[in-house]
């Protein structure tokens, strides 16, 4: 039996509950009370977990829970709690690991119900609008490594992002790496104020403006706190081995042969990693060749590998934006055809 389910607020909730906002909450209602201690844990830890992994906000008054948060997030909660509560109908017990499990199998079964391509975060859902897209995201979804190549704003580190989150939130990796080379455009670090997390922090800008689009700020600002999540310029991987993370190098076009060599032979066990860049936008100094173009020469056909070269069509940004991209690529005499 499943709990019955209200979209409207319960009696005695409380200005102090942040649950005033009725178009975004949902109350489930457990039957039988004498079950409910072993459904919600001790202390409610079993709450406080989901709440954490789906990125809801729950209140709790007798056998009520009240849910806020999107409606995604919510119809996985609901689910989540749904199952459990069967499993304690027939007598069984629920671990931390059982409500692990259970969130992974709700998600699974939401990421199937919404179609091929489409990333369910605990924000929103992130579909893909454009065929090139859609195989980028099924490239990231089974392939260790993926290299997405092509012009500014066709979505090749949003959904990147989008991938890395969802992959945190289900399990399926402990933390999330996301790196970009801090390679001066006309600016020189030495010359920006602060230290040196201040002078950094504007290079990898558009990677905690995707975080925060598809989790919700509390939890990111956990996950930098916790070392969950973690962004840093690609000078600070050296040395180190990446295992069980969703590693992410922007802005590749930037690295050098020899960093590019670097970044990728940080890959550990139970990781995967995506390369984002677009070649027509090196920073470099002239007589420095990209690393990325080597890389997709020298691992062209290797297993485990997929490239996912974007076009002009496949821009999202103001449609003004793809046209002086196909503008900048007819002076060059450049080729406007995907390739894969």
């Amino acid at each position: 039996m499943n709990p019955r389910v209200s979209a409207r607020d319960f009696a005695g909730a409380g200005p102090g509950s942040h649950l005033e906002d009725r178009d975004d909450l949902t109350t489930l209602v457990f039957d039988d009370n004498r079950l409910l201690p072993e459904l919600f844990g001790e202390h409610d830890e079993n709450l406080a977990l989901i709440e954490h992994r789906l990125g809801v906000d729950m209140v709790r008054r007798g056998n009520r829970v009240a849910v806020k948060g999107p409606s995604s997030a919510r119809q996985t909660t609901e689910a989540v709690l749904s199952s459990l509560y069967n499993r304690v109908r027939n007598g069984l017990e629920v671990s931390r690991g059982d409500v692990e499990g259970a969130i992974r199998m709700s998600a699974a079964t939401a990421d199937a119900e919404a179609g091929d391509g489409v990333i369910r975060t605990r924000r929103k859902l992130v579909t893909p609008r454009t065929p090139v897209q859609k195989a980028y995201v099924t490239a990231i979804r089974s392939h260790e490594l993926v290299f997405g190549t092509g012009p500014a704003g066709t979505g090749k580190t949003y959904l990147a992002v989008a991938c890395a989150a969802t992959a945190l939130a289900n399990g399926e990796v402990d933390r999330i790496v996301l790196s970009r080379p801090a390679v001066e455009a006309g600016e020189r670090l030495g010359f920006l104020p602060g230290d040196m997390k201040e002078k950094i922090d504007p290079y990898l800008r558009p990677l905690y403006d995707a975080l925060y689009d598809v989790m919700p700020a509390t939890l990111v600002q956990k996950g930098i706190a916790e070392n969950t999540i973690e962004i840093a310029p690609l000078a600070f991987m050296r040395g180190r081995t990446l295992a069980s993370a969703f590693v992410i190098l922007d802005e590749a076009q930037n690295t050098t042969p020899q960093q590019m060599k670097m970044a990728l032979t940080r890959l550990g066990e139970g990781s995967r990693m995506v390369v984002t860049g677009d070649p027509s936008q090196a920073d470099l100094p002239a007589a420095t060749s990209s690393g990325l173009g080597e890389a997709l020469g020298i691992l062209e056909g290797v297993e485990g590998i997929a490239h996912v070269a974007f076009t002009a069509a496949d821009i999202v940004r103001h449609p003004l934006v793809s046209r002086i991209v196909a503008a900048y690529d007819r002076k060059s005499g450049k080729p406007g055809r995907p390739r894969r």
